[in-house]
């Protein structure tokens, strides 16, 4: 929301998303008062790889590959653990996305999530 331009093509957002924001109307994909929303890895990825899961230690889905950090675009030619890193949509949002906003909650209901262990 930090990012927010009524009318810009980029960074204008539909009010039932910013209504969904002011009331931290988040569902059970929320974390204490929050949406998490993007995370970094370090995962080798190059162009066409938007979309590619992110796995945690389990094989469950975490998150999907959408962006690279500028520094990370030469792993194309020479991968680099320390500087490479990719960015991350976490799967609680696009699971918010599809049941709070889109109002597909039906499409969630079929699927099979699972919780960390606390």
């Amino acid at each position: 929301m930090e990012k927010y331009k009524p009318g810009d093509y980029e960074f204008d957002v539909p009010e039932k998303l910013r209504d969904l924001y002011k009331k931290k109307d988040y569902g059970k994909y929320g974390a204490n008062g929050k949406m998490p929303v993007c995370f970094i890895a370090s995962n080798h990825t190059t162009g066409g790889n938007s979309g590619s899961p992110a796995l945690d230690a389990h094989g469950n889905l975490v998150g999907l590959n959408f962006d690279r950090v500028w520094e990370g675009t030469m792993s194309d030619v020479n991968y680099d653990p320390s500087i490479c890193r990719n960015i991350m949509v976490d799967i609680r949002y696009v699971l918010f996305i599809v049941d709070k906003f889109a109002g597909a909650g039906h499409l969630v209901n079929e699927m099979k999530l699972v919780y960390p262990k606390k």
